[in-house]
């Protein structure tokens, strides 16, 4: 039987804030980084797990410490045991008490958490030969519901809804994975729409985005409103009527004020409006939502755990969930999200700006459409042209669609020379 024998942790940056990529109204000069974990075994397939946590730049030391923490805990497990019990680890170190009481279940150390879940599934779908979406949609029921701690979400969905939910999607599982792997799975763009980019900037990429096949943009906006006025207006008139076009205010407004901002920039046509107020603050998107209807509100991608989404869909806050691959203790976490967004009926469109999210949440939308809701209607994944070229297995998209990875593992997988020369110890 073999056992976990080591792992690494690199402090990984990218000096995004030359260029403005990745800029917004509360992030004005974001420095693309990732705490990044490989975990290695002494097992004769030479399989290794890796997985990151992404941040934008100062605290990415924090974040590998933390993982460091967590990881250290590997050392000496039976591979095997482990990899088979993917929930009942997760609940061990999620119910840690001394770890818990850094959070309870939200911050550095639950995001650390989830960087070692990662890297056990990507160990164990390399192990299994399948990209991390096909093992999923490939479990039963029974194996997906027992990844999942319904600890604070019975109120919301029991395991027994959970079943139900995944036992109907069950009959036409081949059918869309077959449909999957022939047409992709349809993505949208933040390229254009940083905040720091000029309008020539903002006009020529938009302009690409929809020669690309793009059917949707996002702009960053909540700074000036004489601004974003002007830029949308720019959008809009480089783009045409028939493409949506969403903003994110990256949570910049008070309750009150993401009201009358919201109501000033409808006449675009907005497809939704992301992150208007604090991503805690379950009441205010509700009453925002309320307010600017039938504007949808999305939201999710700072949600700290699945506690926040349960009540964020139980309040009607947000007509959009928007998961994050690294925010959220790992991949269980991220399908009691699913489970939930699919028991309330709302769709899913994850974030994914950053370095190496587009690589990882690509996974659990695929792993949704084909094993849990079933349906790509409103639904799509975010895409950024940044960064992916230090990536083992970068993102293919094709007219605007992703295609579904092939390669084993979950995504997150960097290449050793990036590893090198983004160090932090190499700036």
């Amino acid at each position: 039987m073999s056992t976990v024998t080591a792992f690494e942790t690199v402090d990984v940056r990218f000096e995004t804030s030359a260029m403005l990529d990745g800029s917004d109204a509360m992030n004005p000069d974001p420095d693309y980084s990732a705490a990044y974990l490989r975990l290695t075994t002494d097992a004769a397939d030479g399989h290794e797990g890796h997985a990151f946590v992404f941040t934008i730049g100062r605290g990415n030391d924090i974040q590998v410490a933390a993982i460091d923490t967590v990881a250290r805990r590997m050392i000496g497990r039976h591979v095997e045991e482990t990899l088979d019990d993917l929930g009942g680890l997760w609940r061990e170190l999620v119910h840690d008490s001394q770890l818990r009481w850094l959070g309870p279940e939200k911050g550095v150390m639950h995001m650390a958490i989830g960087a070692v879940v990662n890297a056990l599934w990507d160990l164990k779908a390399k192990r299994a030969g399948l990209p991390l979406w096909q093992l999923l949609a490939r479990m039963t029921p029974e194996e997906l519901v027992s990844l999942v701690d319904f600890r604070y979400l019975s109120d919301a969905l029991t395991p027994e809804e959970a079943l139900a939910l995944l036992r109907a999607a069950q009959p036409g599982r081949a059918q869309r994975e077959a449909e999957l792997l022939a047409t992709g799975y349809p993505g949208y763009t933040t390229t254009p729409g940083w905040l720091g980019y000029s309008d020539d900037k903002l006009r020529r990429l938009a302009r690409e985005a929809v020669d690309d096949g793009f059917t949707q943009i996002k702009l960053k906006v909540g700074d000036r409103l004489e601004d974003d006025l002007r830029r949308l207006a720019i959008a809009r008139d480089e783009v045409g009527p028939g493409i949506r076009i969403a903003i994110d205010a990256n949570q910049r407004w008070d309750r009150d004020q993401a009201i009358e901002w919201i109501r000033a920039l409808q006449p675009f046509d907005l497809a939704w409006v992301e992150e208007p107020t604090s991503p805690d603050d379950i009441l205010a998107h509700a009453a925002i939502a309320r307010a600017v209807a039938p504007v949808p509100i999305a939201t999710g991608e700072h949600g700290m755990n699945r506690v926040l989404f349960k009540q964020l869909l139980q309040a009607g806050a947000t007509a959009i969930v928007q998961i994050d691959a690294t925010r959220v203790a790992g991949v269980n976490e991220n399908i009691a999200i699913l489970l939930l967004a699919a028991k309330f009926g709302v769709p899913v469109c994850p974030h994914a700006g950053g370095v190496g999210l587009c690589e990882a949440v690509q996974h659990f939308s695929m792993f949704d459409f084909v094993a849990l809701s079933g349906s790509q209607e409103g639904r799509m994944i975010e895409y950024t042209t940044h960064l992916h070229e230090h990536f083992v297995a970068p993102v293919r998209l094709e007219r605007g669609r992703y295609l579904a990875p092939l390669t084993p593992g979950n995504g997150m997988e960097m290449r050793a020379e990036s590893l090198h020369d983004h160090r932090m110890t190499a700036w």
